[in-house]
């Protein structure tokens, strides 16, 4: 077999595989949304350097907690999950310097306090919304910490 014959062979297995990574992403994002209360979320997981370290991703509410999916992982597993009675809202700004980069347009960055510290949460003005009215909200005979 002529060497162009087995690099057209690598570069069309190469396509295959690229297109099926796509439609799983887009699978798995349909079952992700399929019950509901789903938004984008993109979440700080490092900040060791100003205004770096987000990561897109999905959120998703589940009862009593908030699942945070990565946008380009195919793992049907929440990456974080947020406990409702473990997540205390603090505050929100505008994206600063190489943060309006790295997030999705029109997003806002939500300070929350958890247990392990301070944890940077970006999403829409909309979803911040129905994010403040999920924390401040417990079911019934479950008391609020704070």
């Amino acid at each position: 077999m002529p060497w162009w014959q087995l690099l057209l062979d690598i570069v069309g297995a190469a396509l295959v595989l690229l297109v099926l990574y796509g439609l799983t992403l887009i699978v798995r994002r349909r079952v992700l949304s399929r019950n509901g209360g789903t938004f984008e979320l993109s979440v700080r997981v490092r900040t060791d350097r100003p205004g770096r370290g987000w990561v897109l991703g999905l959120g998703r509410y589940d009862r009593d907690v908030l699942q945070w999916f990565r946008i380009f992982s195919i793992s049907p597993r929440p990456r974080r999950v947020f406990a409702r009675t473990e997540l205390d809202y603090i505050g929100r700004r505008a994206p600063e310097g190489a943060e309006t980069y790295s997030l999705y347009t029109d997003h806002v960055v939500v300070t929350c306090e958890t247990p392990t510290g301070v944890q940077e949460l970006a999403m829409s003005r909309e979803a911040l919304t129905g994010f403040q009215a999920w924390t401040e909200a417990a079911p019934p005979g479950q008391l609020r910490r704070g």
